[in-house]
C-alpha cells in the first residue's frame, strides 16, 4: 500500500507540474516570456548589426548568371555565410526599374535573392527562408535602406532585419551589399508568432493599369478583381483569407469604423516614417507599390519595403519630377501627395479625414523627430555605420561610385534628414505650412535648403561611370573561375 501511495503521490505531482507548464505557456506574454518563434537563429548570426558579415557565392559560370539575370530565373548555388556553407540555394537578380535599368546602362551589380528552400524543400538558414542582397542602386550613402527601415523600427512598425555583407564570387571580391531579411513565412512567426495571418505584396503588372487593387481600393466581392494583391500573396491562402482581406477593404472604403479593418495606430506610425523620407516610389507615391499588406482577424497592416530611391530622389515614371531641394525638403506632412494621388489612397486619405487619428499622427511626428533626430539616436547611428562601412566601401570593386562620392553622400545624407527634421518640426509648430497650398502661397516660409544636391545621394551619371569598374570585376572572376 506505501509503495501505491507513492505512485498516487507522483503522479498528482507530475499532473499539477504539466498543468502549471501549460499555463506559462499560455500566458508567457504577460510573464515577460518570449515566444520560441520570436527569436529564430539567424538574428544572432547573420543579422547581427554590429559587424559586416561574408557571404561567398559558389557558382558554376558567375558570367552566364549575369548575361541571363533579366529573366529572374533562379540557380543552384552554394552560399557560404561567415564560413558556413548551405548548398543547393535558389539565387536570381531582383528588382523592378533597377533591374531594367542596370541591363540598360550595361551594369553587372544586380540586387540578388537567396531562397534557401527553393531547390531544397525545407531548407533554411537557422529558421529564415529567403533573403535578398540590396546593391545601394543609385544610394551612394549605402545607408538609405538601412536608415528607412531603423526608423521604422523605432517607430514600433514590424520592419525587417538588416546587415551588411561583403559578398565575394568564388573567393573573388564583388562588393558591399545589405543584407535584408524577406517578408516572408519566417519574418511573420518572428514578428507574429506561429499563429500569424497572412502576408501579401500588392503590385502592379502594368503601370499605366488602374491598378485598384494595389491602391487597397475596394472594387467588388469578387476576389478575381484582385488579382494584384492575391497573386502575390507570401503564403499559402484559401477563399476565407480572400473574404477578410475584401471585407477590410470595404469598411475602408467607407472611412467609417475603420478600427474594424485597420491596425489603426500601427498605420498612423508607418505613415509618420514613409512621409518624413519623402519615398515617392511607394504606396503614397506616383507607383502605389513597394509595401507589404499584413491581414490577421480581418484587420490590416502596411508594412515597409524599398528605400534605395527615398529622401527625395525619385523621379523615375514621372513626366514632371520635382527636383527641387527646397520644396522636397519641406514638402508637407498633411499633404504629402497631391489631391489625385491621395484621393485614391484610401489607407492614408480616410484616416486622415478623421480629427481623433489625424491628431494622433502629429502626435508620432513630434515624438519621432523629438525621441529619433533631437536626441542625438540618428547622427550617433550615422556615425557608427559609416565608420563600420567605410572599408569595405573604399575598396568596393563594382561600387556605383567613388569612395569621395559615397564619403559626400554620407554627408548629404546626414544633411538631408536633419533639415527634413527641422521642417517637421516647425510644420508641427506652425511656422511652415503642413500643405501643399499653403506652401505654395507662403514659399518663403519654407526652410532654406538650396545649398543641398540631392543628385549627391545617388545620380544616373554615376551608372555611366560605374560601368567600366563592373566589366573588369567580371572579367576578373571570369578568369579566376
Amino acid at each position: 500500500m506505501v509503495k501505491y501511495k507513492y505512485i498516487d503521490a507522483v503522479c498528482i505531482l507530475a499532473a499539477l507540474g504539466a498543468v502549471l507548464l501549460t499555463l506559462i505557456f499560455m500566458n508567457g506574454d504577460d510573464l515577460g516570456i518570449p515566444k520560441a518563434s520570436e527569436n529564430p537563429g539567424y538574428i544572432s548570426r547573420l543579422f547581427d548589426e554590429r559587424r559586416v558579415h561574408s557571404l561567398d557565392i559558389q557558382i558554376e559560370d558567375w558570367e552566364e548568371f549575369l548575361e541571363n539575370a533579366e529573366e529572374e530565373t533562379y540557380v543552384s548555388c552554394t552560399a557560404v555565410i561567415d564560413g558556413e556553407e548551405f548548398h543547393q540555394v535558389g539565387l536570381r537578380a531582383k528588382g523592378n526599374n533597377s533591374l531594367s535599368l542596370t541591363e540598360e546602362y550595361g551594369l553587372s551589380r544586380y540586387s540578388l535573392k537567396l531562397e534557401f528552400d527553393h531547390f531544397n524543400q525545407g531548407g533554411k538558414y537557422y529558421g529564415l527562408d529567403k533573403l535578398s542582397l540590396d546593391a545601394s542602386f543609385q544610394d551612394n550613402s549605402y545607408m538609405k535602406t538601412w536608415i528607412a527601415y531603423d526608423m521604422m523600427e523605432f517607430m514600433g512598425v514590424p520592419a525587417p532585419l538588416r546587415s551588411y555583407v561583403w559578398v565575394t564570387v568564388n573567393g573573388e571580391d564583388w562588393g558591399l551589399y545589405l543584407a535584408v531579411e524577406e517578408p516572408e513565412e519566417a519574418f511573420a512567426r518572428r514578428n507574429f508568432g506561429n499563429d500569424y495571418g497572412r502576408l501579401y505584396k500588392p503590385d502592379y503588372k502594368r503601370l499605366d493599369a488602374e491598378n485598384a487593387d494595389v491602391a487597397l481600393k475596394y472594387i467588388d466581392d469578387d476576389p478575381e478583381s484582385y488579382p494584384n494583391i492575391f497573386d502575390n500573396a507570401k503564403v499559402d491562402i484559401t477563399q476565407g483569407d480572400k473574404e477578410r482581406v475584401i471585407q477590410a477593404l470595404r469598411i475602408l472604403s467607407t472611412g467609417e469604423d475603420l478600427e474594424k479593418a485597420v491596425n489603426i495606430e500601427e498605420v498612423l506610425r508607418y505613415f509618420t516614417v514613409q512621409v518624413f523620407v519623402m519615398n515617392w516610389d511607394s504606396y503614397l507615391g506616383y507607383t502605389g507599390h513597394n509595401y507589404y499588406l499584413y491581414e490577421e482577424d480581418g484587420i490590416l497592416s502596411i508594412l515597409p519595403w524599398d528605400y534605395n530611391l527615398a529622401f527625395g530622389t525619385y523621379a523615375l515614371g514621372m513626366t514632371d519630377p520635382i527636383k527641387d531641394p527646397e520644396v522636397l525638403i519641406n514638402y508637407p506632412i498633411h499633404t504629402p501627395a497631391e489631391g489625385s494621388v491621395m484621393m485614391n489612397r484610401p489607407l492614408y486619405h480616410n484616416l486622415m479625414k478623421i480629427e481623433e487619428y489625424f491628431q494622433s499622427y502629429r502626435k508620432y511626428f513630434d515624438q519621432f523627430v523629438s525621441q529619433y533626430f533631437e536626441s542625438g539616436r540618428f547622427q550617433s547611428l550615422l556615425a557608427r555605420t559609416r565608420e563600420m562601412i567605410a572599408p569595405y566601401v573604399e575598396k568596393d570593386p563594382t561600387a556605383f561610385c567613388s569612395y569621395e562620392d559615397h564619403r559626400l553622400a554620407a554627408d548629404t545624407l546626414e544633411q538631408v534628414c536633419m533639415l527634413r527634421a527641422e521642417s517637421v518640426r516647425k510644420q508641427l509648430n506652425g511656422e511652415i505650412p503642413a500643405t501643399i497650398r499653403g506652401q505654395q502661397e507662403a514659399p518663403q516660409a519654407r526652410l532654406d535648403a538650396s545649398h543641398i544636391r540631392l543628385e549627391d545621394l545617388g545620380d544616373f551619371q554615376d551608372l555611366e561611370n560605374a560601368k567600366v569598374r563592373q566589366e573588369q570585376t567580371v572579367e576578373r572572376i571570369g578568369k579566376t573561375s
